[in-house]
């Protein structure tokens, strides 16, 4: 029998929440029933040489630029020319894959879906666009996929987005699973036993927001300078993260890891997620640190079906300044930190289950569609 061939649309294979996510799904369905390959817009990405070691193929566009439609549209024709034996079409990279979706749709594509990942768009320079691209891809796309009801409405509108299929953010619950024996040694191994540690994961860009998490660290250091920040990944304000560190002088108080492959050890170790996100769907990181049973203190901005473990997310409004939120991080004290993944698998997040699901609704849509 042939494979369902799908083919996953992404700007880049790094590990961002969207990548990260899929890779969860990706280890854990059937290879013999679905073929899976990915087309990406920008360099070597983080998985690429997993993904390529397991069977699948990567092909290349160049970047989505308002400015050079004319070549992007061509490039995009002349893969299909070559390529148009897919299945399904998934676009990773919601209304940024407009032009895709189109060319799909012309070459008879059955299944063309586009994937809502964030509740609020980028202020980026690319935002007239798409704002014009997000209402344009509306008309080729025939499947509505959302991480959330949230980010369903932005990337649909309400009316599309009743029609949408929530394929959950999902996890592999039982390597997050609190242990404190882990704690101990990643404490030791991070030189952090001294310190109240605080974590941020997430891209170094505006979105994440860990420019203003430096100035919170430091409000926090003028009254104790027992608390260190660790900040996990890597992107474009990288110079400008370094710069501020050494501005505020709290070189001792930070450290960036790099983007990392111990993110569940490295949770055990910590004492409080935050997250101050500019805007959110359901971030990957959150629900990780929500899995590892960790303290988690996030914006008003983060989608609200996202908070899985009421009892241990405190919500801070990014209307209040650094010094607000460095009080409110001071006022935890004795937390006691428990083993919540039955909670998590209970709730719908555990990957094996999910990665199942994922597959019936692809059988689906291609009997349904084809």
């Amino acid at each position: 029998m042939k494979p369902i061939k799908i083919l996953q649309i992404f700007t880049v294979l790094n590990k961002g929440g969207a990548e990260t996510n899929l890779m969860n799904y990706y280890r854990n369905m059937d290879k013999n029933e679905f073929q899976m390959d990915f087309l990406v817009h920008r360099e070597n990405g983080f998985f690429e040489q997993e993904i390529l070691n397991s069977g699948s193929n990567i092909y290349r566009l160049p970047p989505i630029l308002p400015w050079k439609l004319k070549e992007y549209k061509r490039a995009v024709k002349n893969f299909f020319d070559q390529h148009s034996d897919y299945d399904i079409i998934h676009g990773q990279c919601s209304e940024l894959g407009v032009f895709i979706y189109e060319e799909a749709k012309r070459r008879n594509i059955p299944v063309i879906i586009a994937h809502a990942h964030n509740n609020r768009m980028d202020r980026d320079k690319k935002l007239v666009f798409r704002l014009l691209w997000k209402k344009r891809m509306r008309k080729s796309i025939n499947t509505y996929f959302t991480c959330g009801k949230e980010a369903a409405e932005n990337l649909f509108g309400k009316k599309l987005a009743s029609k949408s299929y929530q394929m959950n953010n999902a996890i592999e619950v039982e390597n997050f699973k609190f242990n404190s024996s882990i704690r101990d040694s990643k404490r030791k191994e991070l030189g952090a036993d001294e310190f109240y540690n605080i974590i941020n994961i997430g891209r170094f860009n505006s979105q994440k927001n860990q420019l203003f998490l430096l100035d919170v660290l430091a409000e926090i250091i003028k009254k104790n300078t027992n608390y260190k920040l660790f900040l996990v990944g890597d992107g474009e304000l990288k110079t400008q993260i370094l710069e501020k560190i050494k501005k505020l002088k709290i070189e001792r108080n930070v450290e960036l890891l790099g983007i990392r492959n111990d993110i569940p050890e490295l949770l055990q170790a910590m004492d409080v997620f935050l997250f101050p996100s500019l805007f959110e769907g359901f971030g990957i990181a959150f629900l990780e640190a929500q899995a590892s049973g960790m303290k988690c203190i996030v914006s008003e901005t983060v989608a609200l079906d996202s908070h899985l473990i009421q009892e241990n997310v405190k919500v801070i409004s990014l209307k209040e300044n650094a010094e607000q939120w460095a009080n409110k991080i001071l006022e935890i004290k004795n937390f006691e930190r428990k083993d919540v993944s039955d909670i998590i698998k209970q709730k719908g997040y555990d990957i094996k289950e999910n990665a199942k699901k994922l597959e019936e609704k692809y059988r689906e849509l291609v009997k349904n569609l084809k």
